[in-house]
């Protein structure tokens, strides 16, 4: 499911950006169809951002989708480099400050290969590591 604004932000993307709104949207639909609820997409703060952010039951999920058009360096999961967990454990904390929320939080990954397959690790860092 795609809605207008992403569609139309699509229209103006290069190919990349539009193949990582392609890839979110299927994280998203992924993810809802496991009961995880949207709270916010694209997030984004100086320091970095947050591609989705669900709600999974009483946690906040803080997801990032890696898009691979080929397994040539690695695949999505081991792209995610020290400085992007530190650049999205910043979201977050900048995400969590600006509601004055203090919830039970994790850091998600959605790896989706070219033939469209999706791996989701749950809990794939903790904002400490």
């Amino acid at each position: 499911m795609v809605n207008r604004q992403t569609a139309k932000a699509a229209e103006h993307a290069r190919p990349r950006q539009t193949m990582g709104m392609a890839g979110e949207d299927l994280a998203l639909d992924y993810l809802q169809a496991r009961g995880l609820s949207l709270i916010e997409r694209n997030f984004r703060l100086r320091r970095g951002e947050i591609d989705l952010i669900m709600q999974d039951q009483t946690e906040v999920v803080f997801v990032e989708v890696r898009v691979r058009r080929a397994g040539i360096h690695g695949g999505g999961l081991e792209s995610i480099t020290r400085g992007k967990r530190q650049r999205l454990v910043a979201a977050a904390a900048g995400w969590l400050q600006r509601r004055g929320q203090e919830p039970a939080t994790r850091f998600d990954v959605i790896a989706i290969d070219p033939n469209g397959t999706i791996q989701w690790q749950r809990d794939a860092f903790r904002a400490d590591d």
